[in-house]
């Protein structure tokens, strides 16, 4: 699972769950455990940007989907953003991010880039999915996995605003960094 420690407890059920509401987290069912990681599955929310050209300074506008039980078709070349189910807390490991190899195999990526999680990151993760080839996609659906790394040494927790204990699809808020630069 990790190079070391016990990360069951870093990984909640978030069916019902919002920051906050510790006491109702429970770790994951063993069906969702596999040999070096735990499977999360896909919410019915979706976010798609509502614009054709996208600016990193601007905070971009985006349109609202709900995968129906019956199932959504994905188009190739369009970025769609949708987030685990699953609520996750990591304290005491480097969380780590990964696509599925049956979901890969269908042509469908589920991080662009953002694989990397941070020491102390409390929330879902958010889903940067992109399908090479038409793809019928359902809610509840085991879509990636995780993993962790243990920490050797110092580290600081990850403090950031952006992200940090949200409750649902998050979009790129890389435009309060520019904001951030053009104060005095």
């Amino acid at each position: 699972m990790t190079s070391g420690g016990n990360p069951h407890a870093a990984v909640r059920r978030g069916n019902q769950e919002k920051p906050g509401n510790e006491h109702h987290h429970r770790t994951l069912p063993p069906s969702q455990l596999n040999p070096n990681s735990y499977n999360l599955r896909l919410s019915n929310e979706l976010l798609v940007y509502d614009t054709d050209v996208l600016d990193m300074k601007a905070n971009n506008p985006v349109k609202r989907l709900t995968i129906p039980e019956t199932g959504l078709l994905l188009e190739t070349n369009k970025l769609y953003l949708g987030r685990t189910l699953e609520y996750t807390k990591t304290d005491q490991f480097v969380p780590m991010l990964e696509g599925r190899s049956s979901v890969g195999r269908l042509g469908l990526f589920i991080h662009v880039t953002a694989g990397f999680g941070d020491v102390g990151f409390a929330g879902y993760w958010t889903l940067e999915m992109f399908c090479i080839h038409p793809i019928v996609i359902y809610p509840n659906v085991e879509i990636c996995q995780i993993y962790y790394h243990t920490i050797q040494g110092e580290y600081t927790k990850y403090d950031s605003g952006k992200y940090q204990n949200n409750t649902g699809v998050q979009p790129s808020m890389l435009y309060k960094d520019f904001l951030k630069k053009e104060l005095p």
